[in-house]
Order: structure tokens, then sequence, then C-alpha cells
């Protein structure tokens, strides 16, 4: 699991002198929000704790966790919650991680296989995002770029005398149409010319794969076409592929999910807040993006993010890679900062395996 970064340094070293009486409260504080979502107060701390402590020492200590910023008193004489610097914290040093069981193991490996099968592609992406929306309870998502699917065949068409129709078929079925600009002075028999060059190389592979594999070998390409020719395949790739991240396709699944256990009416706006978050899919994919470096599980806590910065929400994310260890997607889960790290973690980590196979990936 990848760790935040821009989590202060100087928090850091100020935490690492907690002392195990310290961190034991921390951690029950801590547990008991992501279990209940309410305060907990020192009497009751007094009770739980495995080591003899009075609810005035535990109240103490609550006072120096909170002059560190790891918790808080919503209002007076109540107990204290985590802020998010202390979830940060908990998340980065204390936290227990749970594994799945065999039954979720399998039942997320079915799932994803037998959609992979019978749909297509988007449907099996789709479907590993209700798949992790119905284990977490949260809203699952995906971020895939559009250039993943592995084709079977490109035709053009001629529509205009500056535009062409170029016809997208992938091998699961699925059929994309888009325009491309081609040179007015381009003879119908390049159309033709062009279609067979690609179709000669693509079927199995992504867009990506034959641009990089075009970009390599321009020199011999050029041997094989006439310049028209060129340049029509150079412009459609560049305009169909596009750079890295031009082309994202974001699925969110599972919305209605972050309603449930609202009990007061700041989390009802908190929730309503979350969904013009999901609404705005520019920031979503930004925050997925930002999943992609590096590797493993990656956490974002309330306002690490611009995305969360009202809501008051997290996101568990992970990559997954294809058979040349490039990233093709991105999938999570979104839900309150009360999230269960510990089983949700594990749950983001083995989907991005099961997914990756599904790429080639490992």
């Amino acid at each position: 699991m990848a760790s935040n970064p821009e989590f202060p340094t100087s928090s850091v070293g100020a935490l690492s002198r907690l002392n195990e009486r310290s961190r034991e409260i921390f951690r029950n504080i801590v547990e008991s929000y992501l279990a209940h979502g309410e305060p907990v107060g020192s009497r009751h701390l007094s009770r739980i704790l495995p080591m003899p402590l009075s609810a005035a020492s535990v109240r103490n200590v609550m006072q120096d966790l909170e002059e560190l910023g790891l918790v808080f008193s919503p209002h007076t004489s109540a107990g204290r919650l985590p802020t998010e610097l202390g979830l940060r914290f908990f998340v980065d040093s204390l936290l227990q991680m749970g594994d799945l069981t065999d039954d979720e193991r399998s039942r997320i490996e079915t799932q994803i296989a037998a959609a992979s099968r019978d749909k297509t592609m988007d449907e099996a992406l789709a479907e590993a995002g209700i798949l992790l929306s119905g284990l977490s309870r949260g809203a699952g998502v995906v971020l895939t770029t559009k250039d993943n699917n592995r084709l079977k065949q490109i035709d053009f068409v001629r529509l205009e005398p500056e535009r062409a129709l170029a016809i997208l078929v992938s091998e699961d079925g699925s059929v994309e149409n888009r325009i491309l600009p081609v040179p007015a002075d381009l003879p119908p028999s390049s159309l033709i010319e062009a279609s067979n060059y690609l179709n000669s190389r693509l079927r199995g592979r992504t867009l990506a794969q034959v641009r990089d594999e075009i970009e390599t070998s321009r020199a011999a390409a050029k041997d094989e076409l006439d310049v028209l020719t060129a340049r029509l395949v150079s412009a459609g790739l560049a305009g169909w592929a596009g750079p890295a991240g031009a082309a994202q396709n974001l699925i969110v699944r599972g919305q209605a999910n972050l309603l449930e256990d609202v009990t007061a009416m700041a989390d009802v706006e908190r929730i309503r807040l979350l969904f013009d978050d999901l609404e705005t899919k520019h920031d979503v994919i930004d925050l997925l993006a930002r999943a992609e470096d590096g590797e493993g599980v990656r956490i974002f806590i309330g306002s690490e993010n611009k995305l969360f910065s009202l809501s008051g929400s997290s996101m568990i994310a992970a990559p997954f890679h294809d058979s040349q260890r490039r990233i093709v997607g991105v999938l999570g889960v979104i839900g309150p900062t009360r999230l269960n790290y510990a089983r949700v973690v594990p749950m983001v980590d083995y989907t991005a395996r099961v997914m990756a196979r599904l790429f080639g990936g490992v």
C-alpha cells in the first residue's frame, strides 16, 4: 500500500514520539469512529483499554492527541473523533490490514471472468465497478483509456473532401465510429490501402500498441505507403489513440450505497456534495489518474484532494496493467472517511490484479 507523499513531515516527527499508551488510546478512538461514526469518551475508553487507566488519565492523553492535531472534539464535553491528519496517520502507521475470504476471492474472479466472456470490455469494466460497490457498500469507480479495446478491423469511408469516417470493430464485438480529417487531395485508393495496412497489423491489439509499432518503424512504413497514405495513417492514429489520458472512460456504480447509514442532516449534506463530486467527471478522472503513480493501492482521505475537500470522503484506488506493465486503467471505491480501510484495501488490490489478467498482465 502506497502512503501519501503529502503527509506533513513535521507531523510525522511529532507522531513518532507517541508512547504505547497514547497510540493505544488513539487506535481505539479511530476504530470506534470507523465502526460507529460516533465520538468516544474517556470513561468508555478507560473500560476497554488493555492497560489500567483512569478516565482522568485518558482525558489527559486525549488532550495531548488533540494538540498534535490527531483528534478533535465536535462540541464541548463530547468525546473525540479523528481528524483527517489522524486518519492518515492511522492508515499509514497503525492499520492492521485484513484479507479477503475464499468466497470473496471466488466471487470477484467468477463475476469478472463471466463478464469478460459474455459482454463487451466496457461492460466487463462496469461489472468490476458493480462488484466493488456491492462488496464495499461504497461507490465503485473504474477509469480506463478508450484505446484499450483489442481491435479486429478498421475501415475508412469518405464523407466529404476533407473528412472521413473510421469504423473500428473490436474483438468483443463493439463498434465505434470516429470522424477524422483527411487531405483534400487524398485519392480514394489510399483509404483502401490504409485500411489494408492497418488491418494487417492490428488484429488482437490495441490502437496504442499499433501506434507505438508504427512510430518505431516509421522508415519502413514510408517505404510501403505513398506520402498521402502515410499522412492518413499518422493523422488517424494520433486522433484516435491520442496522448496518454486524452480519451478516458469513467464508470461509476453504486452511488446509492453512499446514502446508507445516514444518521444526521450533516451526513445528508455530505452525501449531496459527494454526488456533485461524482458528477464532476474531470475531477474524478484527475484523482484516479493520481493513483496511477507508483505501484499498489493508494488511499486519498478528505481534503488531501480538492475533489473531496467539502464532502469529507475517501477513495481507495489501484491501477491495473497489461502484459507490458503499461497502466491500462484504475479502479477503486469512494465512500465516507470512515470506510473499512482494512477490508476495502485488499479488496481493491485483488480486483485490480484480476482485471490485469484480462489485459494479459500479472
